[in-house]
């Protein structure tokens, strides 16, 4: 429980001295600044239990809390197993109803004990739907095709095939440590060297999903609506049953409930039967019709009931599988009735249909956000309606694509058209109206709604008040791309060219401008970088900006300031951008720069910019540091610095001493040098004239050396008009844009100077682990390198020495620029193909890209040649289709021609191969992995079944494998600040060794981040494997596993079942599990991660290593020592390939080879195992390191056991049978042996330590922790999802550092 007034120091801010004015928005003001150290605040009140009396069944009691609404009661009661059935009744507190919408605590009488009556409701026909609809939600609870159909934000998880149900109570049912042998062998393909990759095990089917028949057919009634008459009688609706014992039944619902009636389906008699039955609930009334529904709908909600909540919630965002087994298509009235309204979700609450989209987006920003309840409620509001909105707008993408909109212009050709729908306007991606002529016309239309996606994201981070952007989501389907954007309110009423007060509609040729515009953007220029400058217009006329000149300022009806057309809110990349007459630096040109891209629209990522201004401000350091140190100004130490070592005004984002880079060249000098420039930057920035002249002079030749706007503090800014086509700059501003020009060069070499070389060596050592195509483009994203640059990376690694080790990136690189450049070539593919012909069109092309059948032939449907001449006189073709049948000409050898010619073009990388069994022969690729790639990328869904890609004899693919297109969906993702604050002190302190502390911070942003999100969202997830991980180390295992549990669960639901996070997460699990005795699920978690790994990326990875060893060690433990082996030693030679055969890690795995030898009697091979460890040990860490000792104790006692054993082999022989021998001793590994094994190699150390050594090593962490909190910082704002600790080296390599290295206490390692 955290107060306000007694918040972490790491969160407020030290009172005092004022704070100087903070420099180019490295570290702008959080929100949680505001709180005043006085204000105290409760977050959460505390509970108390009401009894709740329903009619039928035994009073209950059920636990609330006061800050709770009374339907939050409503809900519990919806989902309880023995009260599900109700959904219209209202509840009484002595007699008096209570408000659905009012909380708890503002009801009066309501208190600890109080009685709560559950009364039943008369109908109406909107409470009769509601509970239709909740009975049919009920029947389907176990159903999984919503999550195969990817509707309703339902999503896969398997987690429960594999633990047999719940972990927490499992672990009590299961006996101990008495193992069945049979339960360790696994699969053949998940042994190591099987080159089998099936699809089938991706999605196991869950015993639960052969649904219990409780009804055969409930629908709408066809006699719907009723008659006048019979309105005036009390019926609202019919509904028409066939029981699973086959009788067909007509009910009425009424406003007293539901019964019989005595129609027939062709026959109208709304007269009661006998008997009718009536019955407050559908349910009670089947239940008496039907002895079959009766039984299996109890069972049914029991089951649903059991099943983890993580397995039910929806996520916020919708999530697509890719694969799906073959699903029975069965009746559902609600369904079909929902894709005939446009119900998006919540029309049932909302009175008057529609939802107005921008107003609620806008409004929910301009909620109070001074304190945390306040914020909470903003960011929750925020989160609510980004989800909402997206969801909306995806179907409404769908639908317009799918022709089931009709457009605004409709006389127009269909590039042209544009459509409203649900509040929600849409627009092509197509070049309309020669607008983007000079800029790659279709091409850069095409990508200039993710740039100006990207600024959405910018503008809406910042979050300056008064300043509005559109909700905007980009929705990629059928090779088509949808823009979905909120409606100005008046933009329709009124042209462009008069509504817009500030920006340019044509590119810089009339521009106009507004000072509360100029005054709003100021704002956001500091923390964007972006520079305020001036621009000439067609007359000649200076305008002043602070932002590019497309960006467009409208005042809605509503007197907001909105900004619109925010493509280029970051700089232009000049690599992809020649300037005639313009040279760019040297490290650009031996790239091969600059090279000309299909569109103009090419611009640095925002991480870029930060990287390079953090770059260029350690640059800045070093500079005034070395000239203080030449002027030796000892005399320089001012009384006006700051007395609480505040964060300077020219402070990066760390608010420590900048990055080890710059403190490391003379340890001594210059760290003192760097307090002194930072003393004085802040002494000049507050211009108190207190600095000599010869000082100011130090930090004016360092702000011009690194191209500062200022002179006096360090601010680097962009201006993202420079080498923009049509506009022009003022004579007076030569200068400066001379600088700007420079500064973008400079910016673009240090993408290739620094940027990639540094992400090559990351991956060289291992400090990320891209596992698939999505993480690898995160890994270079959050570095700020744009996918494009994607060949360039690839062709470094060729270059890298240590090739070798990164033979799993080039790999992935690989896989990725060749799904890639399909994905180009499908979409356009795509565009010109019928819906009649989808499947046969998209198995066709499957077949070109993957299947190894030299002819392919595409089954044209049949009405296809008749319709043709028609076809050229539709209006409504699809838009952009020519010829409706060229895809079905496409061969296999044309395809990867095209594939390697658009690697080329776009990536400007070769690819050496003609065929795709050529690709898969020269760079070791696996037709699983691309065709999960393709289909990730493009929405593709395919049926779940083994695919025979190999065959020359027929095609992998046919029609009735392709099952579905799924949009590909671009949006927005708000976050909750508060909580990711609470999440990084959280970090810190475990870092530091506070671990209690750490773990309550932990705790406190996990119920921050589902106040904000919900249950379920990707921080959410990694803000449980934190805990999991803390309760682990300090010996909670129940708890560690019930957090990893839902941390699993999270991650499939809202990442995917076969995203390397959930393989990740599947391993933590499996650890928790053996430590909690649970070996067989331990290893079936552990068999699980294995498959999904093969299928992913397959057995070659540095990561594989990690698992065989966990695998081997589990097996060992349960003395499978062949299988063991197997596994062990498949992780020596993968740690052997991937960390040099010298590595520590190396020398671990031999150690844990040897272990399972010397198990097996076999001392020989157990010895030479742990002498190649040895002598790793004693070659990295010398002769009196600990390791190299315990490796010398292990080998004199294998040479004593073998020496026995031979000597006992020699009486053998001597004496034949009658030797008395003493009995062997063979050691069975105890657990706990194991365990400690386990928990090295997952990086989990204790150390033991006097209460001496912990204050030595606090001291020397907390002064390292400053020194590295410059780059720490750096790398948290732009990955915001590396959620553990970075990884300080792999935990034996912590041997070879100085002991202060070592984390005080039980120490997390990432």
């Amino acid at each position: 429980m955290l107060l306000n007034g007694d918040c972490p120091e790491s969160l407020k801010k030290e009172e005092g001295a004022a704070e100087p004015p903070r420099e180019n928005g490295l570290d702008e003001a959080d929100p949680g600044d505001e709180t005043s150290g006085q204000e105290v605040i409760v977050i959460q009140d505390t509970g108390f239990s009401v009894k709740i009396l329903a009619p039928g069944i035994e009073p209950f009691s059920l636990q609330v809390s006061p800050q709770e609404m009374v339907q939050e009661i409503h809900q519990v009661l919806m989902d309880r197993e023995d009260t599900c059935h109700r959904t219209c009744f209202s509840l009484h507190l002595d007699g008096n109803v209570l408000d659905h919408f009012s909380e708890l605590r503002s009801v009066e009488g309501l208190q600890e004990g109080s009685v709560l009556r559950v009364v039943e409701e008369p109908y109406t026909v909107r409470e009769a739907r509601i509970h239709v609809r909740h009975v049919r939600d009920l029947l389907k609870s176990l159903d999984p095709s919503d999550a195969f159909n990817g509707v309703d934000c339902n999503s896969l998880s398997f987690l429960s095939v594999f633990t047999d149900g719940d972990l927490g109570d499992s672990g009590k049912r299961k006996k101990g440590l008495e193992m069945d042998p049979i339960d360790c062998t696994p699969p053949e393909y998940i042994l190591p060297g099987s080159r089998e990759r099936p699809l089938c095990p991706l999605q196991p089917q869950n015993r639960d999903w052969k649904p219990l028949q409780c009804l055969k057919v409930l629908t709408m009634s066809g006699w719907n609506p009723p008659p006048g008459n019979r309105k005036m009688h009390g019926d609202l609706m019919y509904l028409f049953v066939i029981t699973a014992e086959d009788r067909q039944v007509s009910i009425t619902a009424s406003t007293r409930g539901f019964y019989l009636n005595q129609s027939t389906a062709y026959h109208f008699n709304p007269k009661p039967a006998s008997p009718r039955f009536l019955s407050h609930s559908l349910v009670e009334l089947l239940n008496q019709i039907s002895p079959a529904f009766r039984k299996n709908f109890a069972v049914l909600q029991k089951k649903r009931v059991q099943r983890h909540p993580f397995e039910r919630i929806a996520t916020p965002f919708q999530v697509y599988s890719w694969t799906a087994p073959q699903a029975e298509h069965a009746m559902d009235c609600v369904r079909a009735e929902d894709a005939y309204t446009s119900r998006l979700g919540y029309e049932e609450h909302i009175p008057g249909q529609t939802r107005d989209w921008n107003e609620e987006l806008q409004t929910t920003r301009e909620l109070p956000r001074k304190n945390l309840p306040e914020r909470l409620l903003r960011e929750r509001a925020i989160f609510k309606v980004h989800s909402d909105f997206t969801a909306a707008a995806t179907r409404g993408a769908m639908a317009v694509i799918d022709g089931n909109v009709m457009a605004i212009n409709p006389s127009e050709e269909t590039k042209m058209q544009m459509f409203i729908w649900n509040n929600i306007f849409f627009s092509l991606g197509f070049d309309v109206r020669d607008h983007y002529k000079d800029f790659g016309g279709d091409v850069a239309a095409y990508v200039a709604p993710t740039n100006d996606l990207n600024g959405v994201r910018t503008y809406n981070a910042v979050d300056v008040e008064g300043l509005y952007t559109l909700g905007t989501v980009v929705v990629d389907y059928r090779g088509y791309r949808v823009t979905a954007q909120s409606i100005i309110p008046g933009i329709l009423e009124r042209d462009q060219e008069q509504s817009v007060i500030y920006g340019s509609i044509d590119f810089g040729k009339t521009v106009v401008s507004h000072p509360r515009y100029l005054e709003l953007l100021e704002r956001t220029s500091r923390p964007l970088k972006i520079l305020r400058h001036r621009v000439l217009n067609d007359r000649d006329e200076e305008v002043e900006l602070c932002s590019s000149v497309e960006c467009k300022g409208i005042i809605g009806n509503d007197g907001r300031h909105y900004i619109l057309d925010l493509l280029r809110t970051f700089p232009p990349d000049l690599n992809f951008l020649p300037v005639p007459g313009e040279e760019l630096p040297e490290e650009c040109a031996r790239a091969g720069f600059p090279r000309a891209h299909r569109h103009k629209l090419c611009c640095l990522r925002q991480e870029l910019v930060d990287a390079f201004v953090e770059h260029r401000y350690l640059l800045f350091m070093k500079l005034a540091a070395l000239q203080l140190m030449q002027q030796k100004a000892s005399q320089l130490e001012t009384p006006s610095s700051l007395e609480n070592g505040g964060p300077s005004s020219l402070e990066s984002k760390s608010e420590d001493p900048p990055g080890p880079e710059a403190g490391s060249e003379e340890e001594g000098s210059s760290a003192s040098g760097l307090a002194k420039v930072k003393e004085l930057a802040e002494t000049i920035a507050a211009d108190d004239g207190t600095a000599d002249p010869r000082s100011r002079e130090v930090i004016r030749n360092a702000c011009k050396a690194v191209g500062s706007i200022s002179s006096t503090a360090f601010d680097i800014r962009f201006n993202p008009d420079i080498f923009s086509p049509g506009v022009r700059f003022p004579e007076s501003c030569q200068d400066e844009v001379r600088d700007q020009k420079q500064l973008l060069k400079d910016a673009a070499a240090f993408l290739l100077s620094c940027q990639i070389p540094g992400l090559v060596k990351d991956c060289m050592e291992h400090a990320v682990l891209p596992m698939d195509g999505a993480t690898l483009a995160e890994v270079m994203r959050q570095r700020g390198i744009n996918m494009r640059y994607l060949g360039k990376v690839l062709e470094l690694v060729l270059r890298s020495p240590a090739r070798h080790q990164l033979d799993h990136v080039y790999k992935i690189g690989i896989g990725e620029l060749i799904t890639r450049s399909a994905k180009h070539i499908f979409k356009t593919y795509l565009q010109g193909v019928e819906l009649s012909g989808l499947s046969a069109a998209i198995s066709h092309f499957l077949n070109c890209f993957l299947s190894s059948y030299p002819n392919p032939v595409a089954h044209l449907p049949a009405d296809e040649l008749v319709s043709k001449k028609r076809n050229k006189r539709r209006k409504n073709r699809p838009p952009g289709a020519a010829d409706n049948t060229a895809w079905a000409v496409v061969t296999p050898q044309e395809l990867w021609k095209d594939i390697c010619q658009e690697a080329k073009n776009y990536f400007d990388f070769h690819l050496e191969c003609e065929t795709v069994d050529q690709a898969v022969e020269t760079y070791g690729l696996q037709k699983i992995t691309l065709l999960r790639e393709i289909s990730l990328k493009t929405g593709i869904q395919v049926l779940l079944k083994e695919y025979s890609f190999d065959s020359r004899h027929k095609p992998a693919f046919t029609e009735e494998d392709v099952l579905n297109i799924f949009p590909v969906v671009k949006h927005v993702n708000p976050k909750a600040s508060d909580a990711f604050h609470f999440f990084q002190s959280g970090q810190a302190k475990v870092q530091q060794g506070f671990l209690k502390e750490g773990c309550e911070l932990i705790n406190e942003a996990l119920n921050l981040f589902n106040n904000v999100y919900g249950a379920m969202h990707v921080e959410t997830c990694a803000c449980l494997r934190l805990l999991a991980r803390l309760h682990y180390i300090m010996g909670d295992y129940a708890e560690a596993l019930s957090n990893q549990q839902k941390a699993v669960l999270m991650s499939e639901r809202v990442m995917g079942i076969e995203h390397p996070n959930t393989i990740q997460e599947y391993m933590h699990l499996a650890l928790y599990c053996f430590a909690s005795s649970q070996l067989s699920t331990a290893l079936s978690l552990l068999y699980r991660a294995r498959y999904l790994m093969l299928l992913v990326f397959g057995e070659d990875h540095p990561e594989m290593a990690l698992l065989d060893n966990n695998i081997g060690l589990v097996l060992h433990g349960v003395m499978e020592y062949d299988l063991s082996l197997r596994f062990l030693e498949n992780a020596l030679a993968v740690s052997t390939k991937y960390h040099g055969p010298k590595a520590l890690k190396v020398a671990l795995s031999h150690h844990l080879v040897a272990r399972v030898y010397e198990s097996k009697a076999e001392f020989r091979s157990a010895l030479q195992h742990e002498k190649e460890g040895y002598t790793i040990y004693k070659t990295q860490l010398g002769e009196d390191h600990e390791k190299t000792k315990e490796s010398s104790e292990y080998l004199k006692c294998l040479t004593q056991q073998a020496v026995a054993l031979q000597r006992t082999m020699n009486e053998i022989y001597r004496n034949g049978s009658s030797a008395n021998i003493p009995p062997l001793k063979f050691t069975a590994p105890s657990m706990a042996s194991v365990l400690e094994q386990l928990n090295v190699i997952n990086g989990i150390l204790f150390i033991p330590l006097s209460q001496k050594d912990l204050e030595n090593l606090k001291a020397e962490v907390a002064r390292r922790h400053q020194l590295q909190e410059a780059s720490r910082n750096k790398d948290r704002a732009e990955e915001p999802m590396a959620t553990e600790p970075a990884p300080a080296g792999a935990p034996e390599d912590l041997g070879s550092q100085p002991p202060a290295a070592k984390d005080p206490s039980p120490s997390v390692q990432g």
